[in-house]
């Protein structure tokens, strides 16, 4: 039973992932957005979470479902690779360098905002301590 549950809460994760990207699909096509729908699903889930509307504990064993089966994801790709052999036989080395140079752009991004963040959160903390301390030792001169 408890295996049964834990996979209908998944696939509930699942359908409300899915859900928020249904939802950025109508709102890209409708209102004609210059981006993806995936790019404004996760955006729109990013406010969501950050405003409380949703919890990340109500996504976490659908999100991480999906994370370990992504490999599934990649499938059409390599058919696309073996099915248009021609086109990467002669647009293959160009291909290549781009998502050579896109993936080292990706990850140099995604470090350097990390770092950003967690130096801020480090300041913020040290601030907060600061504060603390200074409370602490008017209350003890007086």
């Amino acid at each position: 039973m408890k295996v049964f549950t834990g996979g209908l809460l998944t696939l509930l994760q699942i359908g409300l992932l899915s859900a928020i990207w249904l939802i950025a699909e109508y709102l890209v096509k409708q209102f004609n957005f210059p981006v993806p729908a995936n790019l404004a699903g996760m955006l729109i889930l990013l406010l969501c979470l950050f405003l409380g509307v949703i919890k990340a504990s109500w996504l976490r064993k659908g999100a991480t479902w999906l994370l370990a089966e992504m490999l599934l994801f990649f499938v059409p790709a390599v058919v696309a690779v073996v099915k248009y052999q021609s086109l990467m036989e002669t647009e293959g080395l160009r291909i290549f360098v781009v998502l050579l140079i896109s993936t080292v752009l990706v990850l140099g991004i995604t470090a350097a905002v990390v770092d950003r963040v967690y130096r801020f959160e480090l300041q913020l903390s040290r601030r907060k301590s600061n504060r603390h301390y200074q409370k602490l030792t008017k209350h003890t001169e007086h």
